[in-house]
């Protein structure tokens, strides 16, 4: 479609239109006078505001770094911000303003309750934690009543909250520690009975069997040394023996002790030896004490029978006495006894090396399977120990952290602008709605032309008729143009132009008017 025809086209729209002039004078009137006196039956509307300073810095904060606890509490507050109007807030909020007072149904009830949600409003200012809250009504004194309610609750909310919080962490985390508790309890009883069934592994030591094993064979190896060479100092005092002959003479009374009988003293000397260690341990009412020392006089006392028998002896046989006792004899009598003994401890401690070797040997073969074992019950025992001491530190983080929000509080609420109601109605804005609603009026006058000329068309020119009818068109009769009907087109259209041109003076004055108004105001 060429621009021609566009024109064309328009043009017939517009010729339409003029024809339903009338209608959308009409309408337009209808709709200008409702839509104004809408503008001015509708209540004036009064705005109470207040602003909120959240001051989330704290001096204890810093200083408590890394001990307690520390929540976003910038996150925290604006989460409140965003929820804090809800449903129970609201009906809080109106019984704290007594907007509940003149209610009678509980539909009422929840229809104020919804306008509420609705109308009120809290807004952040940046990232500056400055928080405002607005509600508009026609009564200014309750609009303050709410906004001052509203921040109340707000405040309120934030310290019961974090309260809330506290308590509901300490109390989860009391509930985990006695539940990592059972299990470390069981963890410790697993590990102890899993020790006590390999204790002859040594489990505990950071050897291994191998090194166990290695150690033990050369203690074993050390031992056996021991042991040749004691044997060896044995068999030496047995061949310096065989060239020394005792004698033992009938010695005068009070000698005693000047007789040396090897088997004797040498039980005598080791119960003197074991005497003195228990002496360095405990005292002398000791019961090992007591029979150490009743011992020692059992042998002694037996000594001197032994050479009271041996006197009698010589006495009868004078011949078999020599007047001179051999010293080196009796020597080397007591060192025999007591390589003897040494013998007898070194073969001892040989054999109890030799079996501890051939177990450790024999235990070898299941040390890897018992030791992975021990690694995993250890495992889960340094798990479950970790968890309790962690908890147990967050609980003791959480206590704290339940103190310092008791000194400090969450965060400090200032109240920078106290809730207050405007003096002067915010809304509506009848300076700008009533050329507003002029506007719409004449659009909606323009509007129902339209449509009128499009419900019922005319056809203005053969071309038209032709291209809608698609029949032949056989002549055109055209409507002569004379004085009388150009007379009556000029009235027409002054009283078009005057019946507009009145409605926009009737918007005018209504300016003019509010404008005197709110000037005098």
């Amino acid at each position: 479609m060429g621009i021609e025809e566009l024109l064309r086209f328009a043009r017939l729209i517009l010729r339409g239109m003029w024809l339903r002039r009338w209608l959308g004078v009409i309408v337009a009137w209808v709709v200008g006078v409702a839509l104004a006196g809408a503008v001015f039956l509708t209540p004036d509307k009064y705005e109470a505001s207040a602003r909120i300073f959240v001051d989330t810095d704290s001096v204890l904060k810093p200083l408590l770094a890394g001990l307690v606890v520390q929540a976003n509490t910038e996150q925290q507050i604006g989460m409140l911000s965003r929820t804090l109007i809800s449903r129970p807030n609201i009906e809080k909020l109106v019984r704290m303003a007594d907007l509940d007072l003149g209610i009678k149904s509980t539909k009422d009830k929840d229809a104020l309750i919804d306008d509420l949600m609705k109308t009120l409003k809290i807004k952040g200012v940046g990232r500056d934690n400055l928080y405002t809250i607005e509600y508009r009504d026609s009564n200014p004194e309750k609009a303050r009543k709410v906004v001052q309610s509203l921040t109340t609750i707000f405040i309120e909310s934030s310290l019961g909250g974090k309260q809330s919080d506290a308590d509901t962490a300490i109390k989860f985390v009391e509930e985990q520690i006695k539940v990592y508790q059972k299990k470390l309890e069981e963890a410790e009883a697993r590990l102890k009975d899993f020790k006590l069934k390999n204790i002859e592994l040594n489990l505990d030591s950071d050897k291994g069997s191998t090194v166990r094993i290695s150690e033990i064979g050369n203690q074993l190896n050390q031992a056996r040394l021991e042991l040749r060479e004691a044997e060896n100092s044995r068999d030496a005092i047995k061949r310096e023996m065989t060239g020394e002959s005792p004698v033992l003479l009938p010695d005068t009374p009070g000698t005693e002790s000047s007789v040396s009988i090897p088997e004797i003293d040498g039980r005598i000397e080791s119960q003197k030896r074991e005497l003195d260690a228990v002496l360095k341990r405990f005292t002398e009412q000791h019961p090992d004490v007591i029979s150490a020392r009743r011992l020692i006089k059992e042998l002694e006392e037996q000594k001197r029978q032994e050479i009271a028998v041996r006197k009698k002896a010589a006495i009868a046989n004078p011949a078999a006495a020599s007047p001179n006792s051999n010293p080196a004899y009796q020597q080397m009598k007591v060192s025999l006894t007591e390589s003897e003994a040494t013998i007898a401890s070194l073969r001892v401690r040989v054999a109890e090396y030799e079996s501890r070797y051939k177990r450790g040997v024999e235990s070898m073969k299941l040390a890897p399977q018992v030791e992975a074992e021990f690694a995993q019950l250890n495992r889960d025992y340094e798990i479950h120990r970790k968890n309790y001491n962690d908890l147990v530190q967050r609980r003791e983080g959480a206590g704290m952290s339940e103190s310092m929000a008791a000194v400090s509080g969450v965060a400090d609420f200032r109240l920078i602008d106290p809730p207050r109601a405007s003096s002067k109605p915010v809304s509506p804005d009848r300076p700008l709605l009533l050329p507003l609603a002029l506007l719409v009026a004449l659009a909606a006058g323009l509007a129902a032309s339209f449509a009128a000329s499009q419900l019922r068309p005319v056809f203005f020119d053969s071309h038209t008729l032709r291209d809608v009818t698609g029949l032949p068109l056989l002549g055109v009769i055209s409507m002569p143009v004379t004085p009388a009907s150009q007379v009556q087109a000029r009235k027409s259209r002054i009283r078009i132009g005057a019946a507009l041109g009145s409605l926009v003076g009737f918007y005018g004055l209504a300016m003019l008017a509010i404008f005197l108004f709110l000037r005098q105001a």
